[in-house]
């Protein structure tokens, strides 16, 4: 397939146009961003990384049936995914609290909730990425009433998956955030990536708070051994997808 003018450009990937108009290629960097890109760094290998991890999350995903823009992986730190116009919304989903959770609330990290938190924030670096009520949401035009019941509904099976596919990874899907685009024909898909970069992670085997940490938290907070975290990510996902055969 051959690459055509890039489409756009983001933190994490390279989006580029192909020969097909629906389709398009996403190369994943190893570029590192935080705090609205104020913070900047490269880690090693991450492109190939976080590319291999979302392209076994997106398979397992869609075995599960849930929709993705995900069609294959011609090279380690490339993604052929299907062509969406992306709705501006981060959505994202909370198990524990975390983050800006904490700090918007005062909840203690690593209060379990008693049930998912579903958040949504609009996409605008110029605004800092707002926290949306579904009532701004809709004044705004970024998504219809029905629509936001679909991106809800998604969410929490989308979550519901991972859960347990983390669980038996021995990963503790702590929150994560998701992003999803409409299709020519307006089906809605779930798109972007799922990877060390987009959820926190913690593992089950770890009791300390820094040393369980295996997301871009270990970058965010200067932790270190990154490159490392995000290694021992992929070795899971990978023995979990090999454990669900073929189709997962």
């Amino acid at each position: 397939m051959a690459l055509g003018e890039i489409l756009y450009e983001g933190k994490a990937k390279i989006i580029y146009k192909t020969d097909d108009p629906n389709q398009l290629l996403a190369h994943y960097k190893d570029d590192a961003t935080a705090f609205n890109a104020q913070k900047r760094g490269t880690i090693a290998g991450k492109g190939q990384i976080n590319c291999a991890i979302a392209t076994h999350l997106f398979q397992h995903l869609e075995a599960e049936g849930i929709a993705t823009h995900f069609i294959d992986q011609p090279q380690a730190n490339q993604m052929r995914i299907r062509a969406v116009q992306i709705i501006p919304l981060e959505v994202v989903v909370r198990n524990i609290a975390a983050g800006s959770l904490c700090q918007q609330t005062g909840l203690p990290l690593g209060t379990r909730l008693s049930q998912p938190l579903v958040d949504y924030y609009y996409k605008d670096d110029a605004l800092g990425d707002p926290l949306l009520t579904p009532d701004r949401i809709q004044l705004l035009q970024l998504a219809t009433q029905e629509q936001l019941a679909q991106l809800h509904n998604l969410a929490l099976a989308i979550n519901q998956a991972l859960i347990a596919f983390f669980d038996l990874s021995g990963i503790t899907l702590v929150d994560f955030k998701l992003e999803f685009g409409l299709t020519a024909d307006q089906q809605l898909l779930l798109a972007d990536e799922i990877s060390p970069d987009t959820c926190r992670l913690w593992d089950q085997a770890e009791t300390d708070p820094q040393g369980r940490v295996l997301d871009k938290d270990r970058f965010r907070q200067d932790l270190g051994d990154v490159e490392n975290a995000y290694t021992r990510v992929l070795e899971r996902v990978l023995a979990q997808s090999r454990s669900h055969g073929p189709s997962a």
